[in-house]
């Protein structure tokens, strides 16, 4: 089995803003972002991590940077943990978003729905299940972490669990959280979710 521990980056500089940040540019931590992160930092430290990946984002980047420092793990980035493609949706505010007629099949069914311009739910979720089993074979029996976002996570461990996409919104999954799943030849196991250290 390879363990994973899946850790959203801390809070970022448009939190509160009410704006979709998706794959923008130039949206990096907050203080209180990098403190949160070297809480997570602390709670990994005893863990034996081997490997440390993420998503090429400025937040998840920075994010990683601060385990990095805290667990003596060089960064390995990978565009396929990168954030689910918001398309035209990028940069609008929730309530643009939600003005838009197509966004009820987005909320309401995303195991069929895609983003306007975007990626399908389905989509992200293929792209993190494979790159957990592309990691499992290069690191058997080892304990990674990597660094991602919200959607990412959630749909990573709604194919841990055997649930349907359609039911994403049941699972929450904080800034700075780490959840973790076992990831072995014979399937997959939940060992942990949304764990928020120093909170």
């Amino acid at each position: 089995m390879t363990l994973f521990h899946l850790v959203r980056h801390g809070e970022h500089v448009w939190r509160g803003r009410g704006i979709l940040a998706g794959r923008s540019a130039g949206v990096g931590l907050t203080a209180a972002g990098s403190a949160q992160i070297a809480a997570v930092g602390e709670r990994l430290a005893g863990e034996h991590i081997v490997a440390l990946y993420t998503s090429p984002l400025q937040r998840t980047r920075e994010s990683a940077d601060i385990l990095a420092n805290r667990l003596n793990l060089p960064v390995q980035c990978r565009d396929d943990l990168i954030e689910l493609d918001f398309g035209e949706w990028t940069g609008l505010t929730f309530d643009e978003v939600r003005r838009d007629i197509r966004w009820e099949a987005w909320r309401a069914c995303r195991s069929l729905a895609a983003v306007p311009g975007g990626e399908s739910m389905r989509r992200a979720q293929q792209r993190i299940v494979d790159a957990l089993a592309e990691l499992h074979v290069a690191h058997r029996r080892g304990t990674i972490a990597v660094v991602s976002h919200g959607d990412l996570i959630r749909a990573a461990l709604l194919f841990a669990l055997g649930m349907p996409l359609d039911l994403h919104a049941r699972i929450e999954i904080e800034l700075a959280s780490i959840s973790t799943i076992e990831f072995g030849d014979s399937g997959c196991r939940v060992r942990r979710l949304n764990e928020c250290p120093g909170r």
